[in-house]
């Protein structure tokens, strides 16, 4: 649908010191090959390349701290530790770990933009390579901000990713709504099959208007979900939404097939987000 020109662009970052802690020192110069940050008929109003190692931007992200159980019965620990969350050589890395001792425990990291980039209408573009393994269940997604119909699902969701890893590679794009979703088994999406969805990187993106949310895996679109103008049971999607990142372990769709503890640690590594505002 769009045509992007890959460029080498040489990202000359002068070396600092912030403090005493090393996660915040600036690292040596890297060399990236990024896309086009140019989108026909788009405007970029946020993004972030993740080109400075360390701590991701705290003027952009912060964390959902949760214990096991918190939703979807899933069984990690989110945390915001340098062990779960990172910026390394350009890539924001989400990291899994399983520890055996003295019980088993998994701990993760589940990056939000929430009240720090909150976006109505719009294109959503995440470019990410997936973890693999049974019992895997990374996400990029969005929640709204502001919650004014009420709580889920009644305010809506936006899953413009979602892989579960007993079922490899195949990538699941879909909405939640009052009238529509998995609790009532109406839940409205579909899936496409990348088979290097685990080995390489992929665009997954939508495009968001007022009458319908598109969804595209390497600008391909293989779903659209309109709007019907009816009631906000089926399209909340008139308020702010914010951006998710997280790899749940488990849970009631990721654990279905249980998990298989030798996989760990697992990463899903994501090279850049990016935001655009149409062009009127």
């Amino acid at each position: 649908m769009k045509i992007r020109n890959l460029i080498v662009i040489g990202l000359f970052i002068s070396s600092f010191i912030l403090g005493c802690n090393s996660e915040e020192n600036i690292t040596d110069p890297i060399e990236k090959v990024a896309d086009s940050l140019e989108v026909e008929g788009f405007t970029l109003v946020w993004n972030d390349e993740f080109n400075i190692d360390g701590k991701p931007d705290e003027t952009k992200w912060g964390y959902d701290i949760w214990d096991p159980g918190k939703v979807n019965n899933e069984l990690q620990y989110y945390t915001s530790d340098s062990v779960n969350v990172r910026v390394k050589n350009g890539k924001l890395e989400i990291e899994s770990h399983y520890y055996s001792s003295p019980e088993d425990q998994y701990t993760s990291a589940r990056v939000v933009s929430r009240d720090k980039g909150d976006w109505l209408y719009g294109r959503v573009e995440v470019k990410a390579k997936l973890p693999a393994g049974r019992g895997t269940w990374p996400a990029i997604w969005m929640l709204p901000t502001d919650w004014e119909y009420g709580g889920w699902p009644r305010s809506g969701e936006i899953d413009i990713m979602e892989h579960v890893g007993y079922d490899p590679n195949v990538i699941h794009g879909t909405v939640h709504t009052e009238s529509y979703n998995h609790t009532k088994k109406t839940q409205v999406g579909k899936s496409i099959t990348i088979p290097t969805a685990m080995s390489e990187y992929h665009v997954y993106a939508i495009e968001w208007y007022e009458d319908r949310i598109d969804f595209y895996v390497d600008d391909n679109k293989y779903f659209s979900f309109e709007n019907q103008n009816i009631s906000s049971d089926e399209w909340p999607f008139d308020k702010r939404f914010h951006l998710i990142m997280n790899i749940a372990i488990g849970g009631s769709w990721g654990g279905v097939q249980g998990v298989d503890n030798s996989i760990f640690p697992v990463q899903m590594d994501i090279e850049y987000v990016r935001v655009y505002k149409k062009e009127e």
